[in-house]
């Protein structure tokens, strides 16, 4: 339809990066595009972290599951649902905050999503290749720590941001009949979707550049969801002062 469409429809993670350094006021460009991002009641939660210490990054890396990419990419972002800026703003004009809401952690996390995708988008835009790191949250009390992270701060993600050293192919994504509905919520025919789904992406992982193998979406998401996942985070949610009432 036209190149952002082209741009959009494009997006693939990527994992392998050149040395090429990206500079630091490209950083920066990219970061102020994240901000001009939707955020809820102009409430801007977002905090980024852009961890430079080999050293840390390596521990990130381990934290993440072992992850090199976290270690190889040019630059690797830490974003953080950020309300401890909040508390002090209430402090400065004596006020009290009220903490500790499920509606505020879900602002929260959902700003620093948005903040995070225009920024993804702007960097594959200039030519980057970026991939997100939810394995960050596998040990999220140690990032916390590592990090210094204070009350009311958590890590949802990290990106890593480079210049693309691989072409992998576009994962197909669901069919827009699977995810766009009319009027109502009618799955009655959601299993023939995603039996249609499953062909299509079994013979992408079959046929695909690297890491072949024989699966459908179903048996992917099977899988997975028959395992707990991460148990942790509600504690160490609660520990930062998230989702106590």
């Amino acid at each position: 339809m036209n190149d952002t469409f082209d741009l959009l429809h494009s997006h693939r993670s990527i994992r392998k990066f050149t040395e090429q350094a990206i500079p630091q006021e490209t950083i920066e460009a990219l970061v102020k595009a994240g901000q001009s991002a939707a955020t809820s009641s102009f409430i801007q939660t977002t905090t980024v972290i852009q961890v430079n210490s080999e050293e840390n990054r390596e521990t990130l890396a381990t934290f993440a599951g072992g992850q090199k990419y976290v270690q190889s990419a040019s630059h690797f972002l830490v974003f953080y649902a950020d309300m401890n800026r909040h508390k002090i703003a209430c402090d400065m004009n004596e006020q009290e905050m009220q903490s500790g809401f499920t509606e505020q952690f879900l602002t929260a996390s959902l700003d620093t999503a948005l903040f995070a995708q225009n920024l993804v988008v702007a960097a594959e835009s200039l030519g980057l290749g970026c991939v997100y790191i939810g394995g960050l949250r596998n040990n999220i009390s140690g990032v916390s720590e590592l990090l210094e992270l204070p009350e009311l701060v958590y890590p949802v993600f990290g990106v890593c941001l480079g210049y693309p050293d691989q072409d992998p192919e576009v994962k197909p994504r669901l069919p827009v009949k699977a995810v766009l509905k009319q009027d109502k919520y009618d799955a009655s025919d959601e299993q023939d979707i995603i039996s249609e789904y499953d062909v299509l992406l079994r013979h992408y992982y079959a046929t695909r550049g690297a890491n072949v193998k024989q699966q459908g979406w179903s048996e992917q998401i099977s899988n997975m969801l028959n395992k707990e996942a991460r148990p942790h985070m509600l504690d160490f949610l609660k520990s930062k002062g998230y989702l106590l009432k």
